[in-house]
This record gives structure tokens, C-alpha cells and sequence, in this order.
């Protein structure tokens, strides 16, 4: 599909602001080890969509969906295994 190089720019700034939003959360999680506040269920529904997005921007071609979500995936993985790892540690203590 052809798309004004404009287009693909706007694109990839907003996947870039997006995708960078989700990294300090990611940060301070794994600094603080306090899971306490994040949900479970919100982050595995959250991981499901940004992989069906990754599914959709391969199939529509764009680059910005491709990045971003390969990106938020691996940030939302971490997050998942911080709140099940930190969880555990805790209830163990």
C-alpha cells in the first residue's frame, strides 16, 4: 500500500512517543519490585492486543505498527513477568 513518506513519519513519531510512554512504568517496576498496583488481567489483555496489532501491521505493511508493537511486546512481557515474579516473592516473604 502506498502512503505519503508525511504519513509513514507521523507514523513512526507517534509509535516512538507511544511506545516510550510504556518504558518508565517498566523501569520503576523493575527498580521497586511493587507489582501491587498493576493488573493482571489489564496486562495480559494488553499483551493480546499489541500482539493482534503486530499481526495487522505486518499484514497492512507498516513499519510504524511493526516497530512499536515488536517493542511494546517485549516491554509488556516484562511487566507480565515482573507482576508474576515480584508477586510470588512477595506472597513467599
Amino acid at each position: 500500500m502506498d502512503r505519503p513518506f508525511y504519513i509513514e513519519v507521523i507514523g513512526l513519531i507517534a509509535a516512538a512517543l507511544t511506545t516510550t510512554a510504556f518504558l518508565p512504568q517498566v523501569y520503576k517496576t523493575w527498580k521497586t519490585k511493587d507489582v501491587s498496583a498493576l493488573s493482571l488481567p489489564m496486562l495480559l489483555l494488553f499483551f493480546i492486543g499489541i500482539v493482534l496489532w503486530l499481526v495487522y501491521g505486518i499484514y497492512m505493511e507498516s513499519l510504524a505498527m511493526i516497530v512499536a508493537n515488536s517493542v511494546t511486546i517485549v516491554s509488556s512481557l516484562l511487566l507480565l513477568y515482573f507482576k508474576i515474579a515480584y508477586s510470588k516473592s512477595i506472597t513467599s516473604s
